[in-house]
């Protein structure tokens, strides 16, 4: 059977490692190369003052 201790460390490792791959998962989705593409748009839009 698992002991309390076996039990929290694995709970502690578990949620240590939920959270390492979240925030890795929204590092890559912001440096995309899909997510740099709909900013380009942007600055091609803008008005050239007069």
């Amino acid at each position: 059977m698992i002991t309390d201790n076996q039990l929290y460390s694995l709970a502690i490792f578990l949620g240590s490692a939920a959270m390492f791959l979240i925030v890795l998962y929204h590092f890559l989705e912001v440096n995309s190369e899909d997510h740099k593409a709909e900013e380009q748009p942007k600055v091609a839009a803008r008005k050239v003052k007069a």
